[in-house]
């Protein structure tokens, strides 16, 4: 019974997140052999202001990308 936790920043379309899971059930059945019925994906998103990289948010590092 496998489970996969992602964080990520927020930001992500519902689609986007489910493609990911879908891809890491996928990605457990095959290399582990275990049904896609007992595979646990769950994505934790956090802010962009909840999430540093190098001493700036990400939040700001999104607006010093721009």
């Amino acid at each position: 019974m496998p489970e996969v936790i992602v964080n990520m920043a927020a930001g992500r379309t519902d689609d986007q997140k489910k493609g990911v899971m879908l891809d890491i059930t996928q990605a457990l059945v095959k290399n582990l052999g275990v049904d896609a019925e007992v595979v646990t994906v769950q994505i934790n998103e956090a802010p962009l202001t909840h999430k540093m990289k190098g001493g700036k948010t990400f939040l700001e590092r999104k607006a010093a990308a721009k």
